[in-house]
Formats: C-alpha cells, sequence, structure tokens
C-alpha cells in the first residue's frame, strides 16, 4: 500500500477551511476519473497530482495513502448520487412522484457517470475481502427517508401493504441490475424509456387487472 509519513503541521497562517474544502473536492474529482481510467493497481498518484495541479504531497496530506484515496473517491461518487436523487425526490408533488423521480434520477446519474461504475467494479476486484461493497453501505445509511415514505405510501393506501424491505429491496435490486447492465452492455434504449418501464412493471406488474390474485 502507498504511503506518505505524517507531518506536523508547522506554525503559520490558520488553515482556511473553505481552501481545504475545495482542494480535497478537487483531488477526489479528479481520482474519480483517474482510478477510472488507469484501475487501482496501475494508478500513480504522481500522475494524478499533475493532472490537478498539485504536489503528490498534498494529495498525501488529505489522503495518507492510496487505498484511503480511492474509497474516498467511491464515497464522493455516491455522496453525488445521493445528492442527484434527493435533488430530484424534493421536487415531487406526491410521495409516489419522489419515488418516480428518484428512479429517473439515479439510472440518469449513472448514465452520465459511467467511470463510478467502474471504481465499482475495481472495489470488486482488489478488495475481495471487505465484508461489504461501499455501496451497499452508503446505501443501508441513507435508506431511512425512504423506508419513512413507502411507510407513508401504505398508510394512505396507494401501494399494498406488503414487508417495506421485501419492497425496497427489489427495486434496489432491480435498478442496481440496470445500471451494471448498462455499464457492461450498453444501453439498448434511452435512459427515459428504461426509467419508464421499471416504473410501468414496478407500479402496475405485468397481469392484467382481472387475473391478478
Amino acid at each position: 500500500m502507498e504511503t506518505q509519513p505524517t507531518s506536523v503541521r508547522g506554525p503559520g497562517r490558520p488553515r482556511d477551511e473553505d481552501l481545504s474544502a475545495r482542494r480535497s473536492s478537487e483531488i477526489l474529482e479528479g481520482a474519480v476519473r483517474f482510478f477510472a481510467e488507469f484501475g487501482y493497481a496501475d494508478a500513480d498518484l504522481q500522475v494524478l497530482a499533475d493532472r490537478v495541479g498539485v504536489g503528490k504531497g498534498t494529495i498525501y496530506r488529505y489522503f495518507p495513502s492510496k487505498e484511503t484515496l480511492f474509497f474516498a473517491a467511491v464515497e464522493h461518487g455516491l455522496h453525488q448520487l445521493r445528492e442527484a436523487t434527493e435533488t430530484a425526490a424534493a421536487q415531487a408533488e406526491t410521495p409516489l412522484q419522489a419515488i418516480e423521480l428518484a428512479i429517473r434520477a439515479y439510472l440518469g446519474f449513472f448514465d452520465r457517470h459511467p467511470e463510478i461504475v467502474e471504481l465499482f467494479v475495481q472495489e470488486r476486484a482488489h478488495f475481495r475481502d471487505r465484508p461489504q461493497a461501499t455501496y451497499f453501505i452508503h446505501q443501508e445509511a441513507h435508506s431511512q427517508g425512504w423506508r419513512q415514505l413507502v411507510l407513508q405510501l401504505i398508510a394512505d393506501k396507494v401501494i399494498r401493504d406488503i414487508p417495506v424491505d421485501r419492497m425496497m429491496a427489489t427495486i434496489s435490486q432491480l435498478l442496481y441490475g440496470t445500471m451494471f447492465t448498462n455499464y457492461f452492455r450498453g444501453r439498448t434504449h434511452a435512459v427515459e424509456d428504461q426509467c419508464q418501464d421499471i416504473l410501468d412493471l414496478t407500479f402496475h406488474g405485468i397481469l392484467e387487472p382481472g387475473v391478478r390474485t
């Protein structure tokens, strides 16, 4: 694992927290694309430093190892995903529409950012000993709001009273699989059409109303 000795900050001007946050974000934005292009094993942080326009030591000051930077880059991508879905859902007029807009935002996000999907693949390849992928850790940590929304829809008799965790897991797996299929195979039709198909089958099923039991 590539590491740099920890240094102690000497006397001088106080740390500019805004500048620090901007610099960290710049490094992470560059790292997402960098790891996706070169792969984790072949990634030379000097090349990343040159691309971002900082010294290699600056990268190590923010992220003490290549592994730390890699996982921070994955988290950065997932934070952007969460912002995209929550921003979209916030525009909804009803709880049901919030789910619809979040699904559209999810698939649209990964269509625009395939480099983040590549990081998921690399994490699985290089860190197989980890008990759980960062994607699922992040998903579980931020699922409570969606869980409450589904419970409200059940209480309002908008959707059937079936186990919430089962429902959420099924929809999540459907989206997760679609995201990877799009990445490995390439989209066979527009994201908007994919979203419409998922929403149609999720909300209406495949059986005629008179056939359902």
